[in-house]
């Protein structure tokens, strides 16, 4: 049986939680600190089974590709229990990173801890820092599954507006998706 274990949410304005050589789709391991180049860092959990998550992988292409020149870096990360959810091993993750042509690092958290400390609960679920790498948005992608019936894309926007004038708006939304199998 998998249950949702709901965590406390990191608060906004706190700084980023370390993590250390998390291993990426990529084979390559990432940490905070191999990111410090980021004005902006967006860290989006994403799972390879969730339908919802396999409606954004366009759109979280679409938005490193459009800022990546800004110095914004996007990081997906599977927080899934792959013993629970044989869709979310890291042969899985490599497969989907490749087949969907992921242009950010998809980092597996094995353990969860990094999803518990800032309080993850769904597939996606998405968090920007800001350069000091304190937490300046979290919360969906945007307010629609199908993306021809978007009417709010609220990541992109709190991206825009931090690498615009260092505020963001609307700095908090409800994630919709699938529950984070721990």
């Amino acid at each position: 049986m998998t249950r949702t274990q709901v965590h406390q949410q990191i608060q906004l304005g706190s700084v980023a939680p370390r993590f250390d050589a998390l291993l990426a789709a990529d084979g390559k391991r990432y940490s905070i600190d191999s990111l410090a180049d980021a004005d902006v860092l967006v860290v989006v959990f994403i799972s390879n089974g969730c339908p919802t998550v396999r409606g954004y992988g366009e759109r979280l292409k679409a938005l490193q590709a459009d800022y990546q020149d800004a110095h914004v870096s996007v990081i997906a990360v599977n927080a899934n229990n792959p013993h629970l959810s044989p869709a979310d091993t890291y042969e899985e993750m490599v497969s989907r990173a490749d087949e969907a042509g992921y242009n950010f690092p998809y980092l597996q958290d094995a353990s969860g801890e990094l999803a518990r400390s800032l309080g993850a609960v769904s597939t996606p679920h998405a968090f920007v820092f800001d350069r000091a790498r304190r937490l300046r948005y979290r919360g969906g992608i945007d307010d629609s599954r199908n993306p021809a019936k978007v009417s709010r894309s609220d990541l992109r926007e709190a991206v825009v507006e931090l690498l615009e004038n260092d505020k963001v708006t609307v700095p908090e939304t409800q994630p919709f998706g699938c529950a984070i199998v721990w």
